[in-house]
């Protein structure tokens, strides 16, 4: 058995210094950007060394992506949440509700909302199938959520409404990329704006794709 230090196995301190290089490579990558910052740098910020860094991360860009898909989880864990706690409801009403948890998950924290929208794209193959991996996810929620409420739906049916949950979830991705340009992270009434935009274009989109149906 491994030596238990701090009340900790092993692979609790490994899990430890995983997350403590994660908020780190967060803070740096917001404030300095992913090609400015170094493994040493996140070291140094982390109170780890460099050795203990590869023994959780290969290099800088699976760091980057691991961050990524840790955002990426948290915003799952709570979307699957709020439709869980909403099941039965009327779409109108739970789709905001789902929108603004979606919003504020993004873009609360501004160092998320730089590391996500400002900085990923273009960095590496490995980073964008990441990118994409989240993309597919939100839209599979989205096809879960409209089959609770539409039915079973035809092979033909299903694939033409993969597509458009595909160009939804890039459309509101977009819209907060675009958002992000110019607002104030910290003006609640910009937040709710961009909230209502989501949801504005939520519904256009579902709208016509209940008509099609």
């Amino acid at each position: 058995m491994g030596r238990v230090i701090r009340g900790l196995d092993a692979e609790q301190r490994r899990a430890e210094r995983r997350e403590q290089l994660l908020d780190a490579a967060l803070d740096l990558f917001a404030a300095q950007g992913y090609l400015n910052t170094s493994i040493e740098q996140i070291c140094t910020k982390a109170y780890v060394g460099t050795k203990s860094f590869y023994e959780v991360f290969d290099n800088r860009e699976s760091c980057y992506v691991a961050l990524l898909k840790r955002t990426s989880e948290r915003l799952e864990d709570t979307m699957i949440t709020l439709a869980a706690n909403h099941a039965g409801g009327r779409e109108r009403e739970v789709a905001p509700g789902l929108l603004a948890a979606f919003a504020h998950a993004l873009v609360d924290d501004p160092r998320v909302a730089r590391v996500t929208f400002g900085q990923a794209g273009g960095i590496s193959e490995t980073v964008e199938r990441q990118r994409r991996t989240n993309r597919r996810w939100a839209a599979g929620f989205l096809e879960q959520l409209w089959n609770s409420y539409d039915g079973p739906q035809s092979e033909l049916d299903h694939r033409m409404r993969h597509g458009v949950a595909i160009g939804l979830v890039g459309g509101l991705f977009d819209l907060i990329s675009d958002w992000l340009l110019d607002a104030d992270l910290h003006d609640q009434r910009q937040l709710e704006d961009l909230i209502d935009d989501l949801t504005t274009f939520y519904i256009t989109v579902r709208r016509g794709l209940v008509t099609e149906n």
